[in-house]
C-alpha cells in the first residue's frame, strides 16, 4: 500500500464531499445521517477521478491506487481498466502495471488486487500475455535462490490466481517458480486453478511432470485429486466434470458438490 497515495485519496474524497466516520463507514454529504461502505464510495466516485482534469493521466492513475489501497474496492479496479481500454484517457501501461507490481509486493495486500488480475485481465485472452508478463513473466529470471522478498511475495500472489492464463504464456514461469521451495505452495494453487477454474487453462503432461517435482505435505488439499486427473491426461474440469469428483471419491471417499474456487 502507498500511504501517501491513500492520503491523497483521502483528501480527494474530502473535497468531493466524502469522509469517513467509522470502520467501512462514510457519509458522502448528500443524504445526512445515511451511511455508505467503501464499496458504496467506489462505485458512486472511483469513475470521477479519471475526468479530474486537474491531474495528468498520471495522476490519476496514482489517486485511483491511493482509492484502491483506501476502500480495498473492487470496482476502483473495474474503472481503472475501463479508463484503461480508452485511448482517449490516454492512461501510461507503465504507471498501471507498476501500481499493481507494488502493491504485489508489499507485505500486505488488498483482495481486491489479486481478484481484479484473476477475472479481469487473466480471464481475459485479450489481456492475458501481456498482465501475465508485466506483473510476473518479464522478471522469471529473476526467480532464483536469493531472490528478493518482495519479488517472492509478488510472484506467489501472481502464481496463486495465474490459472487463466495461457499455458504457453505462463509455463516458463511456472518452471522457475518450481525450482524454489519457497513458492511450491503457490504454484500448486496455481496449477489447481488451472485445472479447476472455468477459464483455467494447462498442459495435462507438462502439468503433472511440475506438480511431482514440488515439495508439498501428502495430505494437501486436492493434491491427490490434481494428480490423478493430470495422469488421466484431463485438461480441464469443464472438459470433463464427472473426473473431477471420480477423483475427490478415490482420495477422501467424499465427492465434492463442485471444484474448488
Amino acid at each position: 500500500m502507498d500511504e501517501e497515495a491513500m492520503a491523497d485519496a483521502l483528501r480527494w474524497l474530502a473535497e468531493e464531499g466524502v469522509t469517513r466516520v467509522g470502520d467501512d463507514e462514510w457519509t458522502d454529504g448528500r443524504t445526512p445521517g445515511e451511511r455508505i461502505t467503501g464499496s458504496d464510495v467506489a462505485v458512486r466516485f472511483a469513475d470521477l477521478v479519471f475526468t479530474d482534469e486537474r491531474l495528468a493521466p498520471e495522476g490519476q492513475l496514482r489517486l485511483a491506487f491511493g482509492l484502491l489501497d483506501l476502500l480495498d474496492a473492487y470496482w476502483v479496479t473495474c474503472e481503472m481498466g475501463t479508463a484503461f481500454a480508452d485511448p482517449d484517457f490516454g492512461l501510461p501501461a507503465e504507471g498501471l502495471w507498476n501500481g499493481y507490481r507494488q502493491r504485489l509486493e508489499a507485505p500486505g495486500i488488498g483482495a481486491a488486487v489479486t481478484y481484479s488480475l484473476w477475472v479481469d485481465w487473466f480471464e481475459d485472452r485479450r489481456t492475458s500475455a501481456e498482465a501475465f508478463d508485466q506483473v510476473l513473466g518479464r522478471d522469471v529470471a529473476r526467480l532464483r535462490a536469493g531472490a528478493p522478498e518482495a519479488l517472492l511475495r509478488r510472484a506467489a500472489r501472481v502464481l496463486e490466481c495465474s490459472g487463466p492464463v495461457p499455458w504457453e504464456v505462463k509455463e516458463r514461469s511456472y518452471r522457475a517458480a518450481a525450482r524454489l521451495p519457497e513458492l511450491h505452495p503457490a504454484l500448486f494453487k496455481g496449477l489447481l486453478d488451472g485445472y479447476t477454474a472455468v477459464y483455467g487453462d494447462l498442459d495435462p503432461a507438462a502439468a503433472l511432470a511440475l506438480l511431482t517435482s514440488l515439495s508439498l505435505p501428502p495430505d494437501t488439499e486436492h493434491l491427490t485429486a490434481l494428480r490423478t486427473v493430470l495422469t488421466a491426461g484431463h485438461r480441464n474440469h469443464r472438459h470433463s466434470p464427472h473426473a473431477w469428483r471420480a477423483a475427490c471419491a478415490g482420495a477422501s471417499g467424499s465427492v465434492p458438490d463442485r471444484p474448488p474456487a
